[in-house]
């Protein structure tokens, strides 16, 4: 039985990724909103490098984040040789908002033994 328990905490993210969740959440809504304003004046603009490469480096820090998480199969990086269009980053950016509210509802809630809401960590389960 205390083998399933360990187990079952080696399956929690560390209070580390939490803390890079909670700082990385709201560049990514961040990303998101301009991405989607850009989108709605020209779905088929295309994004500079720079604002690429800026999109990325937030985007990879998630999926370190999310690395263990089964979501990561789905979630890609933005191509920074082809340039996406706004309306691609606008999907892709998507995946990663609902890959990262998946994993705080998984993660994240009221503990009755502490009396609060908070992430459900391998330090703290």
């Amino acid at each position: 039985m205390v083998k399933k328990n360990n187990e079952d905490k080696e399956k929690l993210p560390t209070e580390l990724q939490a803390e890079r969740f909670d700082m990385l959440e709201p560049m990514l809504e961040s990303h998101l909103h301009e991405v989607r304003e850009f989108s709605k004046k020209k779905q088929d603009g295309v994004l500079s490098k720079l604002k690429v490469n800026l999109i990325n480096r937030v985007l990879t820090e998630i999926k370190e984040v999310l690395k263990y998480d089964p979501t990561i199969e789905f979630l890609d990086l933005l191509d920074d040789e082809t340039l996406p269009q706004n309306g691609e980053a606008v999907l892709i950016l998507g995946q990663y908002q609902a890959a990262m509210k998946q994993f705080r509802s998984k993660y994240y809630g009221w503990n009755s033994r502490d009396a609060q809401t908070r992430w459900r960590t391998q330090e703290r389960p």
